[in-house]
């Protein structure tokens, strides 16, 4: 299946998940296996319900102070090398008819990227993906504003753009500011710049370390998707701080793309460490698959794709019909 970089094919697919009642699963990478288990979990996806195609975003962010994917994907610590190393990995993965997942499509997708400091990226990078976050949140709001329309206006027709109005919560780091005139905000926002679909805050927490504690702002998801004439364009990040439950009818508050990374390297860690810790007598013994790290990366890839299932099912990919 194609590796989609053209505006309007990723348009059309978006289409389909809101005309389907589905939201596309939108997960993180930050090394070649996680981006594995990406492919993966769509690929089984596709198996259980006969799918001929199986959408799913690829992203990355670049040095995202927070959390720098890019960064982490190579020894090197090379943003641009990181990136383009897991994008062609990505491409060699999924094209073409000896791909090994050819029925799944690839989405890649620029996460958090910094106007300055992920400059490269947003420019000469964007040849290489199908949407953008283009992140203003850390300046002042005209600015924001400035920066995000000019930006649509150079890149709009090529990629879909997110933009985000201000600083989300991050686990132990920032609260969230979930201000009374948010809807009012957001619309005028979305006017004025022009982006596709908008970063909502919706009283999630990004890198959370645990599933709930935090209350999923459903009404506010829903006034903004009202206020924006109903079609589905808002983003939820910090997907990993909330339960089963709350992500079972995104799509019909008008959430059309949920963000996921932290959750499915937390747990797919844990669990490939403890089986790296079951195998420690055969290490003690110098066995040599014990030893080796494919084992263990092999391990994480799994557990991964397990938990990344179940995020697609909540998401409603059984419904797809593709």
């Amino acid at each position: 299946m194609p590796y989609i970089t053209q505006r309007q094919q990723t348009a059309e697919y978006h289409d389909h998940f809101r005309q389907r009642g589905a939201t596309l699963a939108i997960f993180c990478t930050g090394s070649h296996w996680n981006t594995e288990a990406i492919l993966l979990a769509a690929q089984h996806i596709g198996e259980k319900y006969h799918l001929s195609q199986v959408p799913v975003a690829v992203a990355m962010t670049g040095t995202y102070p927070h959390m720098p994917q890019a960064r982490r994907a190579t020894y090197s610590g090379d943003p641009r090398a990181g990136f383009l190393s897991v994008m062609a990995h990505l491409r060699v993965l999924t094209e073409g008819d000896d791909a090994p997942y050819k029925r799944v499509v690839a989405l890649p997708h620029l996460d958090h990227h910094d106007p300055v400091n992920d400059r490269w990226a947003l420019t000469e990078g964007v040849a290489h993906v199908a949407t953008v976050m283009f992140d203003a949140q850390k300046y002042p709001l005209e600015e924001n504003i400035a920066l995000t329309r000019d930006y649509v206006a150079a890149y709009g027709e090529r990629v879909m753009v997110e933009g985000i109005i201000e600083e989300l919560s991050v686990a132990g780091m920032k609260d969230a500011v979930q201000k009374d005139d948010y809807i009012e905000k957001a619309t005028e926002y979305i006017a004025r710049t022009g982006v596709d679909f908008i970063v909502a805050d919706l009283g999630t927490e990004q890198q959370s370390n645990h599933a709930g504690g935090v209350t999923y702002l459903k009404a506010r998801a829903q006034a903004l998707t009202h206020a924006l004439g109903g079609a589905g364009r808002l983003v939820l990040h910090g997907t990993s701080s909330l339960q089963p439950g709350q992500m079972q009818d995104l799509a019909g508050d008008g959430v059309v793309r949920a963000n996921m990374w932290t959750r499915l390297v937390r747990e797919s860690g844990q669990a490939a460490a403890a089986r790296l810790v079951a195998r420690y007598p055969q290490i003690e013994r110098g066995d040599f698959e014990a030893t080796e790290a494919n084992q263990y990366l092999r391990d994480n890839t799994e557990v991964a794709a397990e938990r990344m299932v179940e995020v697609m099912e909540l998401l409603g990919y059984g419904r797809l019909g593709l």
